[in-house]
């Protein structure tokens, strides 16, 4: 809300006096040295030039002042802009062919702090990492580590879940899923939908989630728009379409299949970093859903990163309660494969109860949540479990007065906020709150191996 003492149009002007020779005489003001101490601005900023001419009424070029309110700017930042208009002139004067939008307004310290330096994210990465490297090598490295905790508290450990990845992967490798083939997932939150997942990365292919509980019309453009080699579904889904071939994984015999590591050498090709991982569609909230490929390159960094950002070991325990049509949601199905700790999964329909979240969380000790900043409303509002080590907010912007009341009400546990557009493999940036975010909350930084421009 801006004052009523300030133009409500515009609170930037550009006077310029062509006018015959004349006096200008101002309390306060001497144009010639810019030494403005009592002229009161007009608007928010305000340049001022005019003609100069000499004693003898011939034209000496223009001369001009700018005035500025200074609850708003300070002199430094005035001088600035001076600088930088006279940077643009004498581009123009220079080069008067140029195209405005390729005059240069930046000097080389400013484009050298902008682009560069701020910009200083190289980090060596595995450049042959994919999601299947990464999960093959936690398995690796303890098959008997819990993996997954279901709702009721069943268990699975990595062991296990592995031998029933690497058949269901076999199998969709003999209907001829490989890099860049597409499957579908339609299968509510369960092991099934963690197991289908898995399996058609190892098998080469990317997967794409449908909400079995959504519109068909939504899901039937997908699955026009994606052409899948089939859609992986169990009786629990109820789902059915006329759009590509349906397996029940549930009702597949797989046991003659081999359970051990799936190679290149077992694909119809080999498995590169360049493949695309997985393929999500867009809300379509300004029109039709529009599928967003990423891939193993993109993601396997993300991951790799937010392992080594946030300290995530064997230790951790990640919550599972976002829909997988939503990218949130590759953190969570992915981050315990990446670090060899628990997923802990949540009822199908869990996400919209906070008490239940609450209570799960605190039960199976849950380290780390994703989650949006309006969910998180919800849970602060209830019993807030005292096992997370950490909070990463994304998808809504975060309101300062939310960050501060986490902060005051939970001290021991971090609050990240994180940026990225499902294209970005799902942050591009990320900020640890502090007591001085109170109005707004930055988004940050970029992370490793990622540029950010404004």
């Amino acid at each position: 809300v801006r004052s009523t003492a300030r133009h409500p149009l515009f609170q930037v002007g550009l006077s310029f006096q062509n006018l015959a020779q004349s006096s200008l005489e101002l309390p306060g003001l001497t144009v010639a040295g810019l030494d403005i101490d009592t002229q009161l601005s007009q608007f928010d900023l305000h340049l001022i030039a005019t003609d100069r001419y000499s004693d003898s009424g011939e034209p000496e070029g223009i001369t001009g002042f700018f005035t500025y309110a200074t609850d708003m700017f300070d002199r430094d930042t005035v001088q600035d802009f001076v600088e930088r208009f006279a940077r643009l002139l004498g581009e123009i004067i220079a080069a008067p062919r140029t195209a405005v939008g390729e005059i240069e307004l930046l000097d080389p310290a400013e484009r050298a702090e902008l682009v560069v330096r701020r910009n200083a994210t190289a980090y060596e990465v595995d450049s042959d990492a994919t999601l299947v490297s990464i999960l093959d090598a936690t398995v690796a490295a303890d098959p008997k580590e819990v993996s997954l905790v279901t709702d009721d508290g069943a268990t699975l450990t990595y062991g296990e879940l592995d031998a029933r990845v690497n058949r269901l992967a076999r199998h969709l490798i003999s209907l001829g899923v490989g890099p860049e083939s597409r499957v579908a997932l339609a299968i509510r939150r369960s092991v099934d939908l963690i197991v289908a997942m898995y399996a058609v990365a190892k098998s080469g292919g990317a997967y794409v989630p449908v909400d079995p509980d959504q519109a068909a019309e939504r899901t039937a453009y997908i699955l026009e728009t994606a052409a899948p080699v089939c859609v992986l579904t169990n009786a629990d889904a109820g789902f059915d379409t006329d759009a590509a071939p349906v397996v029940r994984i549930d009702e597949l015999d797989l046991n003659d299949l081999s359970a051990t590591p799936v190679v290149d050498a077992d694909r119809v090709a080999p498995l590169r970093p360049s493949n695309t991982a997985y393929v999500i569609f867009t809300s379509g909230s300004t029109g039709r859903p529009k599928g967003v490929a990423v891939p193993h390159a993109a993601i396997a960094n993300q991951l790799l990163w937010k392992v080594t950002e946030f300290g995530l070991d064997p230790a951790d325990a990640i919550l599972l309660k976002t829909a997988a049509t939503f990218d949130l949601s590759v953190w969570e199905f992915w981050s315990a494969a990446a670090c060899g700790g628990r997923l802990v999964i949540a009822a199908p329909d869990g996400h919209r109860d906070p008490a239940y979240l609450n209570e799960l969380m605190a039960r199976e000790w849950v380290t780390t949540l994703h989650v949006v900043p309006s969910m998180l409303d919800a849970l602060l509002a209830g019993d807030f479990p005292t096992s997370l080590w950490r909070v990463l907010a994304i998808g809504e912007a975060l309101p300062g007065a939310l960050a501060q009341k986490f902060l005051k009400e939970r001290p021991r546990t971090e609050l990240f906020n994180l940026y990225g557009p499902t294209e970005a493999a799902v942050s591009i940036t990320s900020h640890r709150v502090t007591p001085a975010d109170q109005v707004s909350v930055s988004i940050g930084a970029p992370e490793w191996n990622s540029q950010v421009y404004v």
